[in-house]
């Protein structure tokens, strides 16, 4: 297993800065935003120079690519679904061309008019049924990460998911931050969704559990997303149940903790994590 980073916080900034960085580092995967407008990587404007720049850059430093990512809630957007199709398919292919197996996404929020449940049983399937097979045709699988504001919320929405959608290439890029907070078990989908698990987000949830019981669930302010080591998820507990399920890959960064700086964040995360890898 390897630990490493979402390039998200480096989008002000080159692509080989973020390289350097990571080399400087004991991160040794990225996964970088290949959204159109890009700057670490535009998928509509990967010509083939491009694809062997990046392929050297990586090289030299000993670095790889664990993911491509498009991370857009327009999916089921009905005024939006085409586009956002048409871009997705664009970093599929730019995926390809680098080698990388895998892109990441969101399901998007619920259709309008309808609940979670529903719009992944009767909007997703038709949603990503042309990017899936596109997807099969170059070997790629798709990920979707499970944050809670979107249709993946509860164990028994991943459930949903992929009884309406079985295709073997889609699957998570899981994040057990996002059912921590919500008092779920983070470690069930780990077993129960073995086989779809492609890609794994390293981010930690804090809770204020004194701040809760005085304003209560319903409340703010009560949790926050930190860094891996400074929240209440169990890393080595967690690494163990990927390791016993089959799960080989990345555990890469995702920095949300408003209290690191950008640098400082992503090294003690890779500090923590890489003593379970």
């Amino acid at each position: 297993m390897q630990v490493g980073m979402l390039t998200g916080p480096f989008l002000g900034e080159t692509l080989e800065t973020v390289l350097d960085f990571a080399e400087s580092t004991s991160i040794s995967c990225l996964e970088i935003p290949a959204h159109p407008g890009s700057k670490h990587i535009d998928a509509a404007k990967l010509t083939a120079a491009k694809v062997r720049d990046i392929a050297k850059g990586l090289e030299e430093r000993m670095l790889m690519i664990s993911s491509l990512c498009f991370y857009t809630t327009e999916w089921t957007d009905p005024k939006k679904t085409a586009k956002v199709q048409a871009d997705f398919t664009k970093v599929i292919d730019a995926a390809a061309a680098l080698g990388v197996p895998t892109v990441c996404t969101l399901t998007g929020f619920p259709a309008p008019g309808m609940n979670k449940i529903d719009t992944i049983r009767k909007v997703l399937p038709k949603v990503f049924k042309p990017v899936l097979a596109h997807a099969r045709k170059k070997k790629i699988n798709i990920a979707l990460e499970n944050w809670f504001e979107t249709c993946l919320q509860g164990v028994d929405t991943f459930e949903a998911l992929f009884e309406a959608i079985p295709d073997a290439n889609f699957g998570l890029n899981y994040d057990p931050s996002h059912l921590y907070h919500q008092e779920c078990d983070y470690l069930l989908p780990v077993t129960l969704f073995k086989d779809r698990i492609f890609h794994t987000h390293a981010k930690d949830v804090l809770v204020d559990r004194a701040k809760r019981a005085k304003t209560g669930i319903y409340g703010s302010g009560w949790w926050r997303y930190v860094i891996p080591g400074f929240g209440h998820i169990q890393w080595g507990e967690y690494v163990s149940h990927l390791r016993q399920n089959g799960y080989d890959g990345v555990l890469s960064i995702e920095h949300e903790d408003c209290t690191q700086t950008r640098d400082e964040g992503f090294m003690r995360g890779a500090w923590h994590l890489e003593q379970f890898c």
